[in-house]
């Protein structure tokens, strides 16, 4: 291994957990080229497919900032030995200054061919830092990739190349993430799921019923969700992979909503009231036993949400001190603190899975009701707005990859899921049929 990618290894993980934010954010972010690939014979037709995918699955990731193909010499390498060193002072033919030197200005060059061999569709693809003076030390990997001669396939290969990509830098790849939001386009709201990309858009639940509130245990195998299946809303355990139910023993009582598990899987958090009064926030096993109770304000309190990497802080929504506000508490229910300034009206808090940042709504600066994405650093309190009143806008949770978020929005006239990066642009709409909200991203 080479000092330069020895130190690209090492500072991968640090990269991913801390700066990535801060990269999209308005940090300085490498340049990528990435040229049309060129099939050979039989996959010439599916590059097309092939290039759009490659192309918008680097885009997405929001990690690059993207040569203009209209800057790209007219000589692109598609294998390691087309490279060709000047001899004397003149081109041989493509050479790694080709790219970093002016007009292109890149960092990195991905760069390749496709072919059909024994019924698959073959990617060979490299990635190249050209900044390096040499293609030893410039080539970071060399791979095959295979899948269907499909669509499907096509597309699965162009994304697996994209995301060895992104995991270079060590930013995770989208791909092969889920998200359960709640759709009421069968006629009732049930819960649905669908690929990171809205493709796959399928029902979970077939209840006929209300279907609220979802989310997952950190190890994706648990979904939980307020439902009213049994007159008043209670909370429903299922496994995600099957929708095979489990056993929750809801506590006696009109309510009980707003479920989340504990990094560990083994309890969860919820509102409900006990015996009148107002819901509180309150902790049980896993299957409902255990019931134990954390706050006792004279007040609603819900949507409980324990941080990733310290099960020991909740965040969650009170009405304490009047409009409903953000709080933070131990999982004790002590050292209560109010996150948000009193003004407007804040919701739905989601942490980031670096355990420092949250998501949330929050009406401040515009009417009761009219909810606008932001973002807080919970220990500096620095808060960032994401969205800026385009339509009502609620629900955020983050991506794996710690750089996307979901939200719900009317900005289109209807409640649609959308995603955005953490800096409030590439907005995508991800669904358009009935009306959906409340996402929850696999982790």
């Amino acid at each position: 291994m080479n000092r330069r990618s020895a130190l690209l290894t090492c500072l991968a993980p640090s990269l991913y957990s801390q700066d990535m934010i801060g990269i999209i954010t308005g940090g300085r972010q490498p340049v990528i080229a990435i040229p049309d690939f060129r099939g050979a014979g039989e996959a010439q037709p599916w590059m097309q497919v092939f290039n759009v995918a490659l192309y918008d699955e680097i885009v997405g990731a929001g990690l690059f900032k993207m040569a203009p193909k209209s800057f790209f010499p007219t000589s692109v390498p598609q294998q390691p030995q087309d490279w060709k060193p000047p001899v004397g002072g003149r081109s041989q033919g493509p050479w790694l200054t080709d790219w970093a030197g002016s007009p292109v200005n890149t960092n990195y060059l991905a760069m390749g061919y496709t072919a059909i061999q024994n019924g698959q569709f073959v990617l060979f693809g490299w990635l190249y830092d050209v900044t390096q003076a040499d293609v030893t030390n410039a080539q970071m990997f060399g791979k095959l990739y295979f899948g269907p001669i499909d669509e499907g396939g096509v597309k699965k290969v162009a994304r697996e190349f994209a995301a060895d990509i992104l995991n270079r830098f060590g930013v995770k790849s989208l791909l092969g993430s889920k998200l359960y939001f709640v759709s009421n386009r069968s006629g009732s709201k049930e819960i649905w799921t669908m690929d990171y990309d809205g493709s796959g858009q399928k029902p979970v639940t077939r209840y006929n019923s209300i279907c609220t509130t979802p989310t997952l245990s950190q190890d994706n195998s648990k979904l939980a969700f307020t439902s009213f299946l049994q007159g008043n809303p209670g909370i429903t355990l299922m496994t995600a992979d099957s929708g095979r139910k489990l056993t929750f023993v809801n506590p006696v009582s009109s309510i009980v909503a707003s479920p989340d598990f504990t990094p560990d899987g083994k309890s969860v958090l919820f509102s409900t009231k006990i015996g009148g009064g107002y819901p509180n926030i309150f902790s049980a096993n896993v299957d409902g036993s255990n019931l134990n109770r954390i706050t006792t304000a004279r007040a609603v309190e819900t949507e409980p949400k324990v941080n990733p990497k310290n099960s020991s802080e909740v965040v969650f929504v009170s009405g304490r001190s009047g409009p409903i506000q953000l709080y933070r508490m131990n999982s004790s229910g002590s050292d209560v603190e109010r996150l948000t300034d009193g003004t407007g009206q804040a919701a739905n808090p989601a942490w980031h899975p670096n355990g420092r940042l949250i998501a949330f709504a929050w009406t401040r600066g515009l009417e009761p009701g009219d909810f606008n994405i932001f973002m807080m650093d919970v220990a500096k309190r620095e808060i960032t707005q994401l969205t800026h009143g385009a339509g009502r806008n609620l629900n955020p949770v983050w991506a794996p990859d710690g750089l996307h978020i979901a939200f719900s929005s009317t900005r289109n006239g209807t409640s649609q899921i959308w995603t955005m990066l953490a800096d409030g642009t590439q907005l995508r709409p991800l669904t358009t049929a009935g009306r959906n909200e409340m996402p929850v991203w696999t982790h």
